[in-house]
């Protein structure tokens, strides 16, 4: 155990509230452990999925009559350009696929649009347009796919743009495009896809100059995913640990805790001025007068101020310092005479008889019966250890 003065005023001093604190701390500690163990942390984690919707147009078209290149009835597919002579009419078959995480959307909802527009334009802006709807249609999905299609006679075209040219001329130029227009409701997710390409038609031949395509992603939150996993093994050891041993401190406190603060700030005292004070016996015949000082701070400064020592007499419980005849001194005891002599009762002992006042009778007897002055036996002091050893 640590001999230490201070902590032993702090504990005379708090050693009660430090005792509830360290309790109360140990018992939160235990208990913050046994929760931690019965109680494991559960994470939560949203789970997202993906919506993906794309669509694109394919071409083709039947040749319609023998020639060098294609014999008739033969289909053309997605090919680059077609004669017009060969097979005047295109087929155009808007396809939109839609996906989700883990497969494919059956029950959604699916619109193509398919429209040619005739624009007049001069210096880049247009000052005219016609549009011809080809296609409105909501087809049925199957295994996600939604098709449509539809048949254009690239003959009427060409005759109404050469026309349209016509009515123009010196202004500005025709020009003709194809736009293709999907909207879609997955039940989740709802939007648009738009597309165009320019629809190119010359006196022997056509095409379609660019790809129309386009595509949408969506997220959602599908569900979520909890974990459960045990607190660390660190933060419920530090636990079980730190609630032990401030148990087991508050138990040591308690024992530990002077119940005499006056005792334990003298110690302290003790401690601190150690350098003045020597440990000796002191008579109790030592000096003229004798000063009670209240502290033993008082002592030490009496003994600094005179160059003195102060002398500890412990038999005694008994701080002084002896200058010129002059005993300064401190004692928990009291004064100098309940120091020297701590179990006698001065105020029960005997009446003293004064020598020069009468005696009675009563007063005679008594002395005359008593052999207190008489007997030989009597030991004979010398000094205050002889008188301690008696006691």
């Amino acid at each position: 155990m640590i001999d230490n003065p201070r902590l032993d005023l702090l504990l005379a001093r708090s050693g009660r509230s430090i005792v509830i604190v360290l309790a109360v701390v140990g018992v939160l500690a235990i208990g913050a452990s046994g929760w931690a163990v019965a109680n494991p942390v559960t994470t939560t984690e949203p789970q997202f999925g993906e919506e993906r919707v794309t669509t694109g147009v394919g071409t083709s078209a039947v040749v319609t009559e023998n020639g060098t290149l294609w014999n008739e009835g033969e289909r053309l597919t997605d090919s680059s350009v077609y004669v017009l002579n060969a097979s005047p009419e295109l087929t155009v078959t808007p396809k939109t696929r839609l996906r989700e995480s883990g497969g494919s959307l059956e029950d959604a909802n699916v619109t193509h649009e398919l429209v040619l527009r005739f624009e007049a334009t001069r210096d880049g802006s247009t000052f005219w347009n016609e549009t011809h709807e080809v296609l409105r249609e909501s087809p049925t999905i199957e295994d996600g796919v939604a098709t449509s299609e539809a048949t254009i006679d690239i003959e009427d075209y060409q005759q109404r743009q050469q026309q349209l040219q016509r009515e123009v001329s010196g202004i500005g130029s025709v020009s003709l495009t194809m736009e293709l227009r999907v909207t879609y409701d997955t039940g989740r997710q709802s939007g648009t896809l738009t597309s165009t390409a320019p629809l190119q038609i010359t006196g022997n031949a056509y095409w379609v100059g660019g790809s129309l395509s386009d595509s949408a992603t969506h997220s959602y939150q599908r569900g979520v995913e909890r974990t459960t996993e045990s607190r660390g093994t660190a933060l419920i050891g530090g636990l079980s640990v730190l609630g032990t041993l401030s148990l087991v401190s508050a138990a040591v406190v308690a024992r530990r805790s002077p119940t005499d603060i006056d005792a334990a700030r003298r110690a302290v005292h003790e401690q601190r001025y150690a350098e003045w004070i020597s440990r000796g016996s002191i008579p109790m015949w030592i000096g003229d007068y004798h000063v009670s000082l209240d502290t033993l701070e008082d002592v030490v400064d009496v003994a600094i101020d005179t160059n003195e020592r102060v002398v500890h007499d412990q038999q005694r419980g008994l701080f002084a310092v002896v200058n010129d005849g002059v005993v300064y001194y401190y004692s928990d005891r009291g004064l100098w005479e309940e120091t020297a002599w701590p179990e006698m009762d001065l105020e029960e002992q005997p009446p003293v008889v004064d020598a020069d006042g009468d005696l009675s009778a009563e007063d005679l007897s008594e002395l005359e019966g008593g052999d207190a002055f008489t007997s030989s036996d009597e030991p004979d002091f010398d000094d205050d250890e002889q008188v301690w050893e008696q006691l």
